[in-house]
């Protein structure tokens, strides 16, 4: 091809803008194309089953005369094996216009979407999504869910475990599992990967969340949570916390229009709920003083305890945690969850509460004996008054530690 080439790079070069597109032949159907804005453009003419075909080699500078001569070549090699080379490109661009569409990434958010419109939990959601924007997509995120490798997935894990959050990287494992297993059932994978890690992490030991049950380790807890020097909004849900004993998502998913100020309850919808069933929480007088107080503060958006910095969005899954953790209470000994199995306990062992009181109030999967499902109004006056003696009990538990001399209340319930 040496011998017919035509053109010089110097040529190429001073090729000046004329009135109507013009062009410079550099042999072997390669020519450069002038339009009349100055733009010059590499084409290759060529015949494939019969028919004059045009393929586009680059434009000029960033495609030089050398490059063009050889992607030229490329095409004579292809043509010579009976392929062509326009369908050829054509295809590579699809394929790489189909891997940028299938990346982890692009296959992550469409599954967080799809568990959005099934009607997934709000902190169900946000952790999901947590997972994936800030464990693991940053390391796999751009590789096509095809290509990626058991030992691409696993580096991405080790990363988490270099943090110590192993608990962390078992979990971002799951969530890898199942973005994954989405992408086999839409035919964008072949398999998922995940499976191939099994035993590669660091093992989890079963444990249970940190609670207090002794109330004379609780007492003090209490009045540090009342000494909180943070924000009102983390500090209303501190204290809300071991008052209402509720799974911490739901409290801090809270909104404004889920309080029912003349009923004097707290009305979680069926899609916040772990067990997918609506949820009433009766509120103490205490609890009401509370929402009262910091009414003027956030009643006007949506959220009871919003985030601090991100608009529209709740109180992060950190908010009450960091704050224990302020007050000197490590995971070890307290976690904003385990505030329900504080209250369980108290409520039967101390305040002689009835079980399946106390457990419909922590709105746990449990049916009567007729084989009834949960009920949100089952026994809704016991639990008003049940909720109301708690509040008081933690009140009185304070008052100890406070005024040693106090007359401690008799909060037990006759079953």
């Amino acid at each position: 091809m040496a011998g017919i080439n035509k053109l010089s790079e110097a040529a190429v070069r001073q090729a000046k803008p004329k009135e109507k597109t013009y062009r410079l032949a550099d042999g072997a159907g390669m020519y450069l194309e002038v339009t009349p804005t100055g733009s010059r453009y590499w084409r290759l003419k060529y015949r494939y089953g019969g028919k004059e075909k045009r393929l586009a080699l680059g434009v000029y500078p960033k495609v030089t005369l050398a490059k063009a001569r050889e992607k030229t070549r490329e095409a004579k090699d292809m043509l010579e094996d009976g392929k062509d080379p326009g369908e050829a490109k054509k295809q590579a661009k699809l394929q790489q216009q189909a891997a940028v569409a299938n990346t982890f990434a692009a296959i992550g958010a469409e599954y967080v979407e799809k568990r959005k419109a099934e009607g997934a939990a709000p902190v169900t959601v946000e952790k999901l999504e947590w997972i994936l924007d800030k464990k693991l997509c940053p390391h796999i995120g751009g590789t096509p869910v095809l290509e990626l490798k058991p030992a691409s997935l696993l580096s991405a894990l080790r990363r988490i475990e270099a943090d110590g959050l192993h608990e962390t990287a078992h979990r971002a494992k799951r969530v890898a599992g199942q973005v994954l297993r989405y992408a086999v059932a839409t035919g964008r994978a072949d398999r998922d990967v995940s499976q191939d890690l099994k035993g590669a992490l660091v093992a989890m030991k079963a444990t249970h969340r940190a609670a207090i049950t002794d109330p004379k380790e609780l007492a003090p807890l209490l009045v540090a949570i009342d000494a909180y020097p943070g924000t009102m909004e983390v500090a209303t849900a501190l204290k809300l916390t071991p008052m209402l004993f509720q799974r911490p998502g739901e409290l801090r998913h809270m909104e404004w229009s889920e309080i029912d100020w003349e009923q004097e309850r707290w009305e979680i919808p069926k899609d916040k709920m772990k067990m997918r069933q609506p949820h009433i929480v009766p509120l103490p007088t205490q609890a009401l003083e509370l929402l009262k107080a910091i009414q003027p503060l956030t009643g006007s958006g949506r959220y009871v305890f919003p985030s601090a910095r991100r608009g529209g969005r709740p109180l992060s899954e950190a908010g009450v945690l960091t704050a224990l953790r302020t007050l000197g209470y490590d995971k070890d000994k307290v976690t904003p969850h385990g505030f329900r199995a504080t209250a369980r306990t108290l409520l039967d062992e101390v305040l002689g509460f009835r079980v399946d009181y106390i457990e419909q109030q922590l709105a746990h999967a449990v049916k009567d004996a007729n084989g009834r499902a949960y009920n949100r109004t089952k026994y809704l006056s016991e639990r008003k008054a049940m909720m109301q003696s708690w509040a008081d009990y933690l009140d009185t538990l304070r008052a100890e530690i406070l005024t040693p001399s106090v007359v401690t209340a008799d909060f037990r319930k006759a079953n």
